[in-house]
């Protein structure tokens, strides 16, 4: 078996390091934070600074693949998630009744909490794992090859065989990067005589900002409907429920839109946030503030791996999270795309890992596993990122996508299909190629002959009165 180490005690961290514990092999996890996330989730959440998680106060959804990992993997971690206030909703439960089950509905349920619980739920499992060794507080400074710098010449990948940290040298057979996209690991690896690696990176050109909000004491659940994501040209809501009565509204414009500075103004953010349907249904409801406007920018998506045209770059060196594959928020995935990543280590981790074969068996699984998730990312916050920017509304094959979302908000079978995508069940092509959904979509259009795309929200008109102040 093998000795795993760990760069980053954040989810992917965890993960990893309990995965692959559970498998037979040991874990040392290097964390730069002082400690852990405790189960006094408020006052971690909204207290706790964190300036290199800048996600950690942002919204999550667990899509139904992250909520797989841990039920067939990890589930003490799942019920802990539960008894700390976790809550499961079935996609389906947006028709009034719910429609016959069928084979893979299981996979359509959504794990609605702050981030802080999971992170929460994996510190507890951590603590009682005898497999794992947590760090907290010793930094990675640098990585250790096999003969202190290369590994080989020509397209030979360097070997890591261990990491640096101020406290001294650690010895591994495989070296994790679950460090984030803003870890030092490409650093690093150049330092050790590695080639560049590859990385492809687009600009979503969206901006967030949220507010953290909880319920009025008795309420234990906001409206059934409506929970989706609304929008206009130029600007869009959505409302997460999460954890312990505690909902975030959030609304999303295009970075070069100027009015977007006057939303950090809690007044003003509320005002925005009620001229759509889901921040007035929740808002009405009388909640708590409990946070400020927090601020999201210069958002991206980039997929970066330690390989380029010749092969792996590094030998005995793996990334997983957003280390490999840092995808806005917009469709939810990073969570499943983690989760999924530190399972395909701990599985994986007794084929000789130090070899650059398991590199490149590991970048292969990545590409075919991951990156299709990452390109679909990349189109929808494309399609977003120019209506906003061009305040231009739905034509032609927008219009066509729209009609799909529409008629799955009456269709069960449509919302099945559409489910099964955001969940990461299927992907897209496969679950809207269906020759049935596309019949239901088509006569849902048929019947509709002038249906033009709903949008909500304010005019710009208005949008610009309210943020004026």
């Amino acid at each position: 078996m093998a000795h795993v180490l760990i760069i980053g005690g954040g989810v992917g961290g965890a993960a990893t390091a309990l995965l692959a514990a559970r498998r037979g092999h040991t874990a040392e996890l290097f964390e730069r934070d002082t400690r852990a996330p405790g189960t006094a989730l408020d006052r971690d959440f909204f207290g706790w600074r964190r300036p290199t998680v800048p996600q950690a106060t942002q919204p999550h959804a667990l899509l139904g693949a992250a909520r797989n990992v841990l039920r067939e993997e990890l589930p003490d971690v799942h019920e802990e998630m539960l008894r700390l206030g976790a809550r499961e909703r079935h996609e389906l439960d947006w028709f009034d009744v719910r429609p016959p089950a069928r084979p893979g509905d299981e996979d359509l349920v959504m794990l609605q909490a702050r981030r802080i619980v999971l992170e929460s739920a994996l510190a507890t499992a951590l603590r009682g794992e005898p497999g794992v060794v947590a760090r907290y507080g010793q930094p990675v400074v640098g990585l250790i090859a096999a003969d202190g710098r290369t590994g080989g010449g020509g397209d030979a990948p360097v070997r890591v065989t261990g990491l640096a940290t101020q406290a001294g040298a650690y010895e591994g057979d495989l070296v994790v990067d679950a460090g984030g996209r803003r870890g030092g690991a490409e650093r690093w690896l150049a330092a050790v005589g590695c080639r560049p690696g590859t990385v492809e990176r687009h600009r979503t050109g969206l901006a967030y900002f949220c507010r953290w909000y909880r319920l009025p004491e008795g309420r234990e659940e906001g409206p059934r409907r409506p929970w989706a994501v609304t929008g206009g040209s130029f600007a869009g809501c959505a409302v997460f429920p999460a954890d312990n009565r505690v909902f975030a509204v959030t609304l999303f414009v295009h970075t070069g839109d100027g009015t977007r500075t006057a939303l950090r103004d809690p007044a003003v953010f509320e005002a925005a946030a009620r001229w759509f349907p889901p921040g007035e249904a929740w808002l009405a409801l009388g909640a708590e503030p409990l946070s400020d406007v927090l601020a999201t920018g210069s958002l991206d998506n980039r997929w970066s791996s330690p390989v380029d045209g010749r092969g792996p770059v590094a030998a005995g060196f793996v990334p997983v999270g957003d280390a490999i594959t840092h995808t806005n928020p917009t469709l939810g995935q990073g969570t499943s795309l983690t989760l999924w990543a530190a399972l395909r280590v701990a599985r994986t981790a007794h084929e000789d890992p130090g070899s650059a074969r398991f590199a490149a068996d590991y970048h292969a699984w990545a590409v075919r596993t991951l990156k299709p998730w990452f390109d679909f990312q990349v189109v929808a916050d494309g399609a977003i990122g120019e209506r906003f920017a061009t305040r231009a509304g739905r034509t032609g094959t927008a219009r066509e996508v729209a009609a799909l979302f529409d008629c799955a908000l009456e269709d069960p079978e449509v919302m099945r299909a559409r489910a099964r995508v955001r969940h990461l069940a299927d992907p897209p092509e496969r679950a809207y190629a269906n020759p049935e959904i596309r019949a239901r979509v088509a006569r849902w259009l048929a019947a509709r002959p002038d249906y033009t795309p709903h949008e909500s929200g304010p005019t710009r008109t208005e949008w610009e009165k309210l943020t004026a102040g």
